[in-house]
């Protein structure tokens, strides 16, 4: 498979960093969301914040962040349809071909004693899972990981 840029927004960054040195290694775009930005910029590793990459800033405490066309215009179109890639280059969409997603904690978060109703609430992923469709919806031409479990596969496969 061939990935050129990668999207990367976790809440649980277990297993990251190798990961996304070797796709560094293997030459891949990075894009990534605030707090796992920071993580991978704290190793030395290149990275686009997302807010860069869009051109709008990180909103409402982090609430919106990855819900832009250039985002899920980069999942979504379809490389092989013919006015897809010339829409797409028109309004400057960059192709996204891997997605590496894991949500929110709501479960665990609401399974804790003495949670607020506020603090259950910023646990209810949006973005997260808009990106999930979207590349689900286009997965013949962009890779999905949600699980850190799987980032030893997708980097063979790509190897």
């Amino acid at each position: 498979m061939k990935i050129e840029r990668a999207l990367i927004s976790v809440s649980d960054k277990e297993g990251l960093i190798p990961f996304v040195k070797r796709l560094h290694e293997l030459g891949v775009e990075i894009l990534s969301t605030g707090g796992t930005a920071k993580v991978i910029s704290d190793e030395g590793i290149p990275v686009i914040e997302i807010s860069d990459y869009t051109g709008a800033p990180e909103m409402f405490d982090g609430r919106l962040k990855t819900i832009h066309p250039k985002v899920h215009g980069g999942l979504l179109f379809r490389r092989d349809h013919p006015e897809d890639p010339a829409q797409a280059e028109e309004h400057d969409i960059p192709r996204i071909d891997l997605l590496v997603v894991n949500l929110y904690p709501f479960e665990a978060t609401i399974a804790k004693e003495g949670v607020t109703l506020s603090e259950a609430i910023e646990k209810i992923d949006i973005g997260g899972p808009a990106m999930l469709r979207a590349a689900s919806k286009n997965y013949n031409a962009v890779t999905v990981i949600t699980d850190s479990a799987d980032y030893d596969v997708v980097a063979e496969e790509m190897e």
